[in-house]
């Protein structure tokens, strides 16, 4: 471990007045690996620097340090009581016992000292020099976490290896989670730290400092991409003074320079910083601008938009701001693909399943600001067996102008009703869902699939409207299991599947057909069930064919990263000048000032009939 030349200074020349005795240093306690081969022993005649104080204990530095990068010099020291009568800059002898402490087995181990005694008071006053990380460490790895993940941190199967168990040695220089864990218990400053995300209701807030970063998008989050989740980040945790940390940081702000100490607490490596963090300067625009995709108002440019807008209901008071954003934001798409809109009364776990309140209030609204008078398609499901919230109900729905777009050949089915493909291509309901009674949507929402046509009838398109199943049990991306549990993998790899296979009952029937699948994913494109999606369906990805830039796809904001949960799909027919856009409205703004978790996109694509 790489020390700054203050300290270097003061260690020798405490060495060479003889003050320094050990029977085992904090680097020796450590060891190279995540378990300290002292786990469980006592030990004795430790000497440390104190580095920092906390509510419930301690932070020492060896005072004699040794030169592997994988050891760090530091360690925790666990006792609420102990450090009353201590100082930061005190060196310290003590005598304790080694654990390894973690509150839930899905975490990686901590290495503390506990029951603490003090043996004798060295010196006080000393120098607690912190550890400028790049240049008094190695500069955080940006691309890999484990050597257990073998070299996909997306990759399937799941939970092969885990930490605890196989224990391995440190790689700091090519680990994201072995460079921190080398560096736990350290004294540390990021230099030049801006934030990646929107701080929890505690103030935690990702960043990354002045180091090499991969992944870096024009707003300054850092977006995922295949194999790369972002491992340089680091989330700056509770003030160790007490003061709070602001939660209306944004993606984008800077925030200076960040001393505090390395730990690691729900299920991440962290920094608890020495007192609360400061916004320097914020990122401008706060707003990003509207869509540039207008409609032609004809088959050559329909615009259509895809929005999950987050547990909507009649009551919501998001309600309002969700119209603003379709009409300004969006201005006014032909045809919008919605997703989480609950039925009328929300919540309330009744009998109550319809939503055709809730999808009126909302055409409603958008009309009051100028925007069209839309019709909306949906089916009501089965009580309590679409998942989402206790009681909502939620399912997927359709807004479409009446005066651009019309269903072909209504035929409405239940909730119930498993939709074909009849010759034509046409669809026995429309509209209508996908083997809703397959156990793959089991407390999952159902594909919502329609036809339109133009008003003329010349011209039509099927589309599939998605909200796949919840990430719910998905493990830290930092924690015990490796690779990390994608909580409902195999669930949307089927669910995935029997929508592929549908795709692909209509282009046997037209290879040419219009084909539209938009909506909440809930998975990356890079990730099996999506690949899996692509090869059966022959769709195209909208983002590939409209070239937008690889670090710009993002519509969701998770852990350090941005991300892409919603997509657009289109088939072959429709790629010749295809459009598209996310707008940011939810990623940039403030924590309070976000309206849903995930952005709205909008495409512009030619439905004219070849």
């Amino acid at each position: 471990m790489k020390i700054s030349s203050t300290y270097l200074q003061l260690l020798t020349a405490a060495s060479i007045s003889g003050q320094i005795v050990s029977a085992e240093t904090i680097s020796q306690i450590n060891g190279n690996k995540y378990l300290s081969p002292y786990n469980g022993k006592n030990v004795t005649n430790v000497n440390g620097l104190v580095t920092a104080k906390g509510p419930s204990g301690i932070w020492i530095r060896s005072t004699i340090p040794d030169k592997d990068d994988r050891t760090s010099e530091s360690v925790y020291v666990f006792d609420r009581n102990f450090g009353k009568n201590i100082t930061v800059g005190d060196i310290i002898e003590l005598n304790g016992t080694v654990t390894e402490y973690r509150s839930t087995k899905a975490y990686v181990y901590l290495t503390e000292i506990i029951n603490p005694k003090l043996v004798r008071k060295v010196s006080s006053g000393s120098a607690t020099s912190p550890l400028v990380i790049g240049r008094d460490t190695l500069s955080p790895p940006n691309k890999a976490f484990s050597a257990l993940d073998n070299g996909d941190v997306f990759g399937v199967p799941n939970n092969v290896s885990l930490i605890s168990v196989s224990n391995p040695t440190l790689i700091p220089r090519n680990y994201g989670m072995d460079f921190w864990e080398s560096l736990s218990g350290e004294l540390v400053t990021v230099k030049g730290a801006h934030a990646l995300t929107k701080p929890n209701n505690y103030g935690d807030t990702w960043v990354v400092g002045d180091w090499k970063v991969t992944g870096l998008n024009e707003r300054g989050g850092l977006t995922t991409v295949d194999k790369d989740a972002n491992p340089e980040a680091i989330i700056i945790g509770s003030p160790l003074d007490g003061s709070k940390n602001p939660v209306i940081t944004k993606v984008g702000d800077t925030l200076g320079d960040i001393t505090g100490v390395v730990s690691y607490s729900f299920g991440y490596y962290t920094i608890l910083p020495l007192t609360a963090l400061k916004i320097t300067k914020g990122v401008e625009p706060v707003l990003p601008p509207a869509t540039s995709l207008v409609s032609n108002g004809d088959c050559s440019g329909l615009t259509v938009g895809s929005y999950n807008v987050e547990n909507l209901w009649a009551g919501s008071d998001h309600l309002v701001n969700i119209s603003d954003h379709i009409v300004n934001y969006l201005r006014s798409p032909n045809l919008v693909f919605v997703q989480e809109i609950q039925d009328n009364n929300g919540e309330t776990n009744d009998a109550v399943v319809t939503a055709n309140l809730t999808l009126s209030t909302l055409i409603s609204a958008i009309a009051s600001i100028g925007g069209p008078e839309y019709e909306f398609v949906e089916i009501d499901p089965v009580d309590d067996k679409d998942g989402g919230a206790p009681g909502g109900n939620i399912r997927t729905a359709y807004l479409y102008n009446p005066d651009v777009l019309q269903l072909r050949k209504p035929n409405f089915g239940s909730s119930t009703d498993a939709n074909e493909v009849l010759p034509g291509p046409e669809l026995k309901y429309n509209p209508g869902r996908i083997d809703p009674l397959n156990p793959a949507w089991t407390a999952s929402r159902k594909p919502l699939v329609a036809a339109f046509e133009t008003l003329d009838g010349k011209n039509s398109f099927f589309t599939i409207n998605v909200h796949f199943g919840s990430k719910g049990g998905s493990s830290s991306i930092e924690g015990d299991a490796r690779p990390p549990v994608n909580g409902g993998v195999e669930d949307r790899q089927e669910q995935m599947q029997l929508t592929a296979d549908f795709v692909a009952d209509i282009l046997a029937e037209d290879k040419k057909a219009n084909i539209i699948v938009a909506g909440d994913f809930n998975e990356f494109a890079f990730v099996q069930p999506l690949e899996n999606f692509l090869a059966v369906s022959n769709l195209r990805d909208l983002d590939e064919a409209a070239n937008i830039p690889a670090l710009e796809r993002y519509t969701y904001l998770f852990d350090m990263n941005s991300q892409e949960l919603d997509h657009m799909y289109i088939s072959q027919a429709l790629k010749p000048k295809a459009q598209y856009e996310h707008v940011h409205i939810n990623t940039w703004v403030t924590r309070d000032e976000q309206i849903s978790d995930h952005d709205p996109s909008v495409a512009k694509l030619n439905v004219c009939k070849n």
